[in-house]
């Protein structure tokens, strides 16, 4: 069962004033938007949604519809693409174990894995009993998932009315949030320098392959950031 007064304390953690619910909206409008583009009905919108959750992972599988990918190669891109949340979840749920809670709520709450959520609550698990940390996290997903799906519902009701431009600046809200949290999360060395070489390789390495260079950059900032960060 789930603990509801921990579950609301997550849920209306939403309305804070760091809360990602304004981006998350406004990109998703985008994705809403997106999804009747591409002839998707809007039960099928939600689902997606649903399903898929992060954001990267929506618009490669309406880039990859667009294309006519196959559903194999567009379910192998999906699951590349969400594949950068296993270190947020290596590195959250540890910190959400508890001997009381049985195994299947860790599946459910798996699925709520997204920057937005996984920031809110690296800043507050310290708050919550750690008995019912997962209660709380779970109200943190269901939250950031439930303005995730009222977007896409009202980007698809209004998705005629949107330009090709619009679209695209609604769906960038959401990553320059991020970004925006990042730079005041930076209060040790190796964030700071995560931060600031991810920002720096991203652009070195798009010069050798603009289609790896987040990936490439990413990569080796991270590690660099590590490693300097061990050494002091």
């Amino acid at each position: 069962m789930i603990n509801i007064n921990y579950f609301l304390k997550g849920f209306f953690c939403i309305k804070s004033a760091n809360s990602p619910a304004i981006a998350l909206f406004a990109s998703f409008v985008a994705v809403g938007a997106l999804f009747k583009s591409i002839g998707l009905n809007i039960q099928e919108s939600i689902l997606s949604t649903s399903l898929t959750y992060a954001l990267p992972g929506s618009l490669i599988m309406a880039e990859s519809l667009i294309v006519g990918a196959s559903l194999l190669n567009i379910f192998l891109a999906v699951w590349l693409v969400n594949a950068r949340l296993y270190p947020m979840t290596v590195s959250l749920f540890p910190l959400l174990t508890h001997k009381s809670q049985p195994r299947l709520k860790y599946y459910l709450a798996c699925h709520f894995i997204a920057v937005s959520a996984w920031l809110i609550m690296k800043e507050n698990y310290k708050s919550v009993d750690r008995k019912y940390r997962l209660d709380y996290w779970i109200g943190v997903g269901a939250a950031n998932l439930s303005v995730a799906v009222l977007a896409t519902v009202f980007g698809f009701l209004i998705a005629d009315y949107l330009s090709k431009d619009m679209m695209i600046g609604l769906a960038i809200v959401n990553p320059v949030y991020f970004i925006c949290v990042m730079v005041a999360a930076m209060k040790t060395i190796q964030m700071s320098l995560a931060v600031i070489l991810g920002s720096v390789f991203g652009i070195l390495f798009y010069f050798v392959s603009p289609e790896w260079c987040i990936l490439f950059g990413g990569f080796t900032a991270g590690s660099l950031a590590f490693f300097i960060g061990e050494l002091y």
